[in-house]
C-alpha cells in the first residue's frame, strides 16, 4: 500500500514537463474539425454543439407529479458560453448534476459531446470538468501538487501533463509552490478552474463561480473566464448575478419549476421587452389612489415604500408624455431616473408570472 507522502513526493518528481504557449488550438483539417491540447483531441460534433438535452424528466419517489425536471429540451453551441438561469430550487442543480453525471435521469436522452451518457458513460464524463460553488481544495497541497494529483487521478499521461500551462492561464505560476491555505479566496477560485481542466474537457461547467465574493474579484474572475472561452472552452455558467449572466453569456436559458421557459441568444431576449423603466424616489412613503390610477392608465406601476418604478412602452407612448403625466401628477419627487430593461428585469418579469 502507498503511502500519501510517498505519493507527493513522487508528485513533486513528476513536475517537471514541457510548457506549451497554447492551451487550446482549433484546427481545421479539411472535413475534420478538432480540439487539440498537446495529444488529446477532441473532435467536434458534426452538429457543432457541445450539449444536447431532448425530452429529460426527471421525478423523485416515483412520484410522476412531483418532477424536478418536466421534458426539458435544449441544444448548448459548441464554443459558446451559455448561461443557465433560475431561481431556487427551479432545477439548475438537477440538470447540471445529470450531465456531469453524479444524478440519474428518470428518462429522456443527454449527449454530452456528441456522446450519450448512457451509452457513452466514460467519454461523456471525461468531455466534462466541473467547477463547484464550494471551496474543496486541500490546503496542505501546492497548487502544482494538487494539479499534478487530479492529472494521475483522471489516467492523463504524464507527457500529456499541462499543469504548468494551467498556472498560466490562471495567473497562479508564482503561487505554484505555496500551500493551498496562504491563497486568497480569488486565487482558490482559479485553482479550482484549473484542477477543473486537467484531462482537457471541451466543456467546462461554472457553478455560481463568483458567489461570495466582492466586485473588484468578481470582475477579475469574469477575465478568466473570457479567457478560457476564447482557448476554445465551451462554459456552462449557473449564476445567480443577473449582471453577470449578462456580461458574459452568449446564450441564456431560464429554468422555473423544472421547465425551460426561455432559451435564445442574449441579444434577443434582451430586445424582447421594448419597456423602459423610470425610477422615482418620492418624499414622502405613500401615492395617492388618484395618483396610482392616473399613471397606471399609460404605463405598469411597481411601488415599493418611497421607490416607484414606471414601465412604460415607448413605442406606443412617448417619453415626453410620460414625463408630462408625472410632472402633472401630485407626486412629491425627489430623484428621478429613466433605464433600459435589464436582464434581471425580464428574469423576474418571466419567473413571477405564475
Amino acid at each position: 500500500m502507498w503511502n500519501l507522502s510517498i505519493i507527493i513526493n513522487l508528485i513533486r518528481l513528476s513536475s517537471n514537463h514541457s510548457k506549451s504557449k497554447i492551451l487550446f488550438e482549433i484546427k481545421l483539417n479539411k472535413s475534420l474539425e478538432r480540439f487539440r491540447m498537446k495529444n488529446i483531441y477532441w473532435e467536434i460534433p458534426d452538429n457543432k454543439l457541445a450539449l444536447e438535452i431532448k425530452n429529460l424528466n426527471k421525478f423523485y419517489d416515483g412520484n410522476f407529479k412531483n418532477n424536478a425536471l418536466n421534458n426539458v429540451s435544449l441544444n448548448i453551441p459548441a464554443g459558446s458560453i451559455f448561461g443557465l438561469l433560475g431561481p431556487n430550487g427551479a432545477g439548475k442543480s438537477t440538470l447540471i448534476n445529470i450531465i456531469s453525471g453524479t444524478v440519474i435521469k428518470s428518462s429522456g436522452e443527454v449527449k454530452v459531446w456528441g456522446y450519450d451518457i448512457d451509452k457513452h458513460r466514460k467519454q461523456s464524463k471525461l468531455a466534462i470538468g466541473v467547477v463547484p460553488q464550494e471551496l474543496n481544495i486541500d490546503a496542505f497541497f501546492t497548487p502544482q501538487e494538487t494539479l499534478n494529483l487530479h492529472s494521475g487521478m483522471f489516467n492523463v499521461p504524464k507527457n500529456s501533463w499541462k499543469t504548468d500551462e494551467l498556472l498560466e492561464l490562471m495567473d497562479l505560476s508564482n503561487k505554484a509552490k505555496s500551500y493551498s491555505r496562504t491563497l486568497s479566496g480569488g486565487m482558490r477560485r482559479r485553482l479550482l478552474v484549473a484542477k477543473a481542466m486537467v484531462h482537457s474537457p471541451p466543456i467546462v461547467i461554472l457553478d455560481e463561480p463568483t458567489a461570495g465574493v466582492d466586485v473588484e474579484l468578481r470582475q477579475k474572475l469574469w477575465k478568466y473566464f473570457r479567457k478560457l472561452n476564447k482557448q476554445g472552452v465551451t462554459i456552462i455558467l449557473t449564476t445567480h448575478y443577473l449582471e453577470e449572466a449578462e456580461n458574459l453569456c452568449d446564450n441564456i436559458a431560464i429554468v422555473h419549476k423544472g421547465e425551460i421557459i426561455a432559451n435564445e441568444t442574449k441579444k434577443s431576449l434582451l430586445t424582447k421587452s421594448n419597456n423602459k423603466i423610470i425610477k422615482i424616489k418620492l418624499n414622502k412613503n405613500k401615492i395617492t389612489a388618484k395618483d396610482k390610477s392616473y399613471l397606471e392608465n399609460i404605463g405598469k406601476i411597481k411601488i415599493n415604500k418611497n421607490n416607484l418604478e414606471f414601465h412604460f412602452n415607448p413605442n406606443k407612448i412617448s417619453i415626453k408624455k410620460v414625463l408630462e403625466a408625472i410632472h402633472n401628477s401630485d407626486l412629491d419627487i425627489l430623484d428621478l431616473s429613466i433605464k433600459d430593461v435589464s436582464l434581471e428585469d425580464i428574469f423576474i418579469n418571466m419567473t413571477t408570472k405564475n
